[in-house]
């Protein structure tokens, strides 16, 4: 008995890496995104009142005013 050729794909799910995302309510993605949108322009102020340069604080600023605002946004780790 002969049986057809087949190509076999095996996925080991242990080694497929997939990020996840963290997921923030609409109002601290606005919140976000003004930040953003403000330290591309120059204009966005640190608590210390420095420009701020980094994408990443920029970030962190709009997630902590999205908090202080009650926006579903995770805990600071």
């Amino acid at each position: 008995m002969k049986t057809a050729g087949a190509i076999v794909l095996l996925i080991n799910y242990h080694q497929v890496k997939t990020k996840v995302m963290a997921k923030y309510s609409e109002k601290a993605s606005e919140k976000v995104e003004e930040n953003l949108h403000e330290m591309r322009k120059g204009k966005l102020k640190s608590g210390s009142g420095k420009k701020v340069t980094s994408s990443k604080q920029a970030i962190a600023i709009g997630l902590a005013e999205a908090r202080k605002e009650g926006a579903k946004v995770p805990k600071k780790s």
